[in-house]
């Protein structure tokens, strides 16, 4: 069952989504060489909490943590551990939360200290296919044009692998709803978009294959080929001519150019 929104409450979803982003820009602002992501995850749930809202991620499917931070090979669902972050290090955070009844989603990847190209290049490719993906959002289109155009920027021109086994998803009242969001298609195809659909886009890019496998912890998914992974997420509600993205990651970016360890690519 696909559910589509009021206004009223694409607005809440709003407000939940910009809460994630202002989260995640927090985080960003203590991601340093030497910080572990058991300080950060701390950190994003008082600041959550200080915000009147729940966070979304923990105790979902019994998850341990506020955010999934994944660390270079790790494609998502990274457990925050007490392993001191490196200089070189790729670290992709998601974070959601729960506020009036409606969660927010986004997520977005840091390259930390010194970063080779390759990799600083995986991260602006993928950041550039999520919003070739929105700008494909838009009523009377199908799912499938959303992932013809991420996996024909990142697969087809750049020859990255496109992770299949994970998607986007619908957003609402539940952290994942119908429909399902994949980063991968064919143009024309797939569920037709309408006014009033909330769904996460959020494209899982390999340097590399893009075969992935789960840890033993239950969570965490990497690379078969143990090569690096980027993931940037927004939550957009479907509109006539243009999507509405209701994440904001220019919270996130103004809060990089203030810490010199990330790199601002």
């Amino acid at each position: 069952m696909i559910y589509l929104k009021k206004e009223d409450e694409i607005e809440l979803i709003r407000q939940s989504c910009i809460l994630v982003c202002k989260t995640l820009a927090e985080v960003a602002s203590l991601l340093k060489v030497g910080v572990t992501g058991k300080v950060l995850d701390r950190r994003a749930e008082e600041f959550i909490r200080d915000h009147q809202a729940i966070p979304g991620f923990k105790g979902y499917n019994h998850f341990p943590a506020t955010l999934c931070i994944s660390l270079n090979e790790a494609v998502v669902h990274g457990i925050p551990n007490d392993i001191p972050f490196q200089s070189g290090d790729i670290v992709s955070i998601d974070c959601g939360v729960l506020m009036n009844e409606f969660y927010g989603d986004a997520a977005y990847t840091f390259a930390l200290g010194d970063v080779p190209e390759e990799k600083i290049k995986l991260l602006k490719v993928t950041e550039e296919s999520l919003y070739l993906g929105i700008g494909k959002a838009i009523a009377g289109n199908r799912v499938g044009d959303i992932g013809h155009a991420i996996q024909n920027h990142t697969e087809v021109k750049h020859h990255y692998g496109v992770v299949k086994e994970l998607v986007g998803h619908g957003l609402g009242r539940k952290l994942h709803e119908s429909p399902d969001v994949p980063n991968y298609g064919k143009a024309g195809n797939g569920i037709l978009l309408k006014e009033g659909m909330v769904i996460a886009i959020e494209p899982m890019i390999n340097l590399g294959t893009r075969r992935v496998k789960q840890l033993k912890d239950g969570w965490t998914v990497v690379t078969v080929d143990r090569k690096v992974s980027a993931h940037f997420e927004h939550s957009i509600a479907i509109r006539k001519n243009q999507a509405d993205i209701l994440s904001d990651h220019s919270f996130i970016k103004t809060s990089m150019k203030n810490n010199e360890d990330l790199l601002k690519y």
